[in-house]
């Protein structure tokens, strides 16, 4: 029976959990104190306190690093790449320590796995966000200088999938999907036969979230951007954090607007905008696939509120079935990835800066 570590980094806590083969035996979200962080500038500054917590969590479950067979990291920002799971070499640990474009905590994974291994345990990763499976057509962006980009929750909408395919009972890299993962930010996207090839980039197209302002009216955003209103990093936030339910209710909490939605008929219209432009883009992802769709899989936290998934189901209902799978599988994605090769069902990837 194999032992497989997984390492899961957020901005504020570190998820950790082992599983024996397919089962999770033990878990735990590492909460990290805001004077711990504050000591360190950079996000790769905080590899060594966060290591060190996860070796307390090994010991309070009986366990040491040498009782592990496999590391299953979080894929960080690395460059665009085809679905499967990676092996951590050196290459992918100095890319995500020195050269990604993009600060964020999920490049803490890989390489605190990679250091933890000491070179005797290998790390995976299994479908980093950047994740790159789009057909030609949907590169276009409609100005030759720019291209769309494959950037989505690739993790948990694969494992999903996959879950999908399982109880329809037909073959994976049989299936076309659509699949909306409903969380801070929100992806949708079109899979067909186990390749992504479309989705929106939750930063900065598709719906609004609970956090971000999704697609906006591009004329009257290049006003504002020309104005003297807000500086570069102001209006990034309101676009990135402080945009969607955050920019017109003051909260990313779905409950909480669902509360104010009672009292406020103002506060009900923008629920209801959110689950509209969420079918909207689904009905768009169906499009892509010629209307050939097994099923429309929704998931992450926002699949949790049984009404707002209504009010997206209302609108998409007649376009096939709905699967609902809600929360995230990003634990088990990463444990199962590793498994995936240990027990020689699938062959790693290798990495590099080129792959």
């Amino acid at each position: 029976m194999y032992k497989i570590l997984t390492i899961n980094p957020g901005s504020t806590s570190t998820k950790v959990a082992v599983f024996e083969d397919e089962k999770m035996i033990s878990s735990e979200t590492i909460e990290h104190k805001s004077s711990e962080l504050k000591k360190h500038e950079n996000i790769m500054d905080q590899i060594g306190f966060r290591k060190e917590a996860i070796l307390k969590f090994l010991d309070k479950n009986g366990l040491k690093i040498n009782d592990i067979h496999s590391i299953a990291a979080r894929g960080g920002i690395l460059p665009p790449l085809k679905s499967g799971t990676y092996l951590v070499n050196e290459d992918m640990v100095h890319y995500l320590k020195f050269e990604t474009k993009t600060e964020h905590a999920s490049n803490l994974a890989a390489v605190i796995g990679y250091e933890l291994s000491d070179n005797k345990i290998p790390v995976y990763v299994t479908d980093p966000v950047s994740v790159d499976e789009f057909c030609e057509e949907a590169r276009i962006s409609g100005i030759k200088e720019l291209k769309r980009k494959s950037l989505l929750h690739a993790l948990n909408m694969k494992i999903v999938a996959r879950k999908a395919s399982e109880e329809i009972g037909k073959e994976y890299n049989s299936c076309n999907f659509v699949i909306a993962h409903l969380g801070g930010g929100i992806s949708v996207g079109a899979q067909k036969e186990g390749k992504m090839i479309d989705v929106n980039n939750a930063n900065d197209e598709g719906p609004f979230s609970p956090e971000r302002a999704g697609e906006l009216p591009m004329g009257d955003l290049l006003k504002i951007i020309f104005s003297d209103l807000y500086n570069h990093k102001e209006l990034k936030k309101r676009l990135i954090g402080h945009g969607g339910l955050v920019g017109y209710l003051g909260t990313n909490d779905l409950r909480e607007a669902f509360k104010m939605a009672q009292k406020d008929e103002k506060a009900e219209l923008v629920i209801e905008a959110m689950a509209y432009q969420i079918a909207k883009e689904i009905g768009a992802m169906t499009v892509v696939l010629n209307g050939e769709v097994d099923a429309i899989i929704i998931t992450g936290g926002l699949a949790n509120s049984e009404p707002f998934i209504n009010l997206i189901k209302e609108r998409v209902s007649k376009l096939g079935l709905i699967m609902v799978y809600p929360g995230s599988f990003e634990m088990e994605a990463l444990a199962l990835g590793a498994f995936r090769i240990l027990n020689n069902s699938e062959s790693p990837l290798n990495w590099s800066k080129e792959v």
